[in-house]
């Protein structure tokens, strides 16, 4: 706890607006998108999506296989308070569906259903898209799978499954193509990281995932200042000379890979 209250303060103290900004790809982001204060008709079904797991009183036996929660101390868990103290936040979930939609991607992968909060901003951010998430609690993508039947998210599809195991076999598809055609069948537009908040689960993950990047892709690491290791973690990142911008929005870390941007990093309120 101590850990992150410092590591905000410091981020308050190097952060800027967009009046700090003097690139133009990323101003327009955070003028057209993070800023972006209209409603959407599409957070009324968030919020909806969230009440029915703030109601939810049933128990699930969670199988944990990432760094472990800080406020549960059992893997007994009240689906109703997974959803209020682990879920993504109201902010962040609307703040999520409107960067799937400035950057219409259409093919996603998302690493940490959870109970399909983030999945659902995802799947609502474009409704056309293809959206692969992965969970390695069968319990959790359970209660997440029932939700996205029950609110109509029929481009999302679950798999329950160790991530390495999953990225892994990915990895072995994209090495066996031949043509940058076929590899770029196997890409995503968009991936957000939410499961394993360790330094090397993370950075397994990036190498792993890094022969689907293309131009376009849009990487969002969660809690990127969730530890000291995390922080390591995203400094390597940053660092990597396929990465160009990246964007440190304290909960997130947003990573781009685009050829013609100079490397640059920020940090931004959000």
């Amino acid at each position: 706890m101590w850990f992150q209250i410092k590591s905000y303060l410091k981020f308050l103290w190097h952060s800027k607006n967009e009046h700090a900004v003097h690139s133009p790809f990323v101003f327009t982001l955070i003028t057209k998108c993070f800023y972006d204060k209209k409603e959407k008709p599409e957070y009324a079904v968030l919020k909806q999506y969230r009440k029915a797991l703030l109601t939810n009183t049933n128990t699930i036996e969670v199988t944990d296989f990432g760094a472990g929660s800080r406020v549960f101390k059992s893997n007994t868990r009240a689906v109703a308070q997974i959803a209020k103290t682990a879920g993504i936040t109201k902010k962040r979930a609307e703040l999520l569906l409107r960067i799937v939609r400035y950057f219409e991607s259409d093919t996603i992968l998302e690493i940490g259903t959870s109970l399909g909060l983030a999945t659902a901003a995802l799947s609502l951010g474009n409704k056309n898209a293809t959206i692969i998430t992965l969970e390695g609690c069968p319990e959790t993508s359970g209660v997440a799978q029932n939700q996205f039947k029950n609110f109509n998210l029929t481009n999302v599809n679950s798999v329950v499954i160790e991530f390495t195991s999953y990225l892994e076999k990915k990895d072995l598809a994209l090495a066996s193509a031949t043509t940058n055609s076929e590899k770029n069948k196997e890409g995503y537009s968009l991936i957000y990281f939410d499961g394993n908040h360790s330094k090397k689960a993370t950075l397994d993950y990036f190498e792993l995932l890094l022969p689907t990047i293309t131009n376009e892709t849009v990487w969002i690491f969660d809690d990127i200042h969730w530890s000291a290791a995390m922080e390591e973690a995203w400094e390597i990142i940053k660092q990597h000379p396929k990465v160009s911008v990246t964007i440190d929005t304290f909960q997130w870390g947003l990573v781009f890979f685009r050829h013609e941007q100079p490397k640059e990093h920020f940090i931004i309120r959000t």
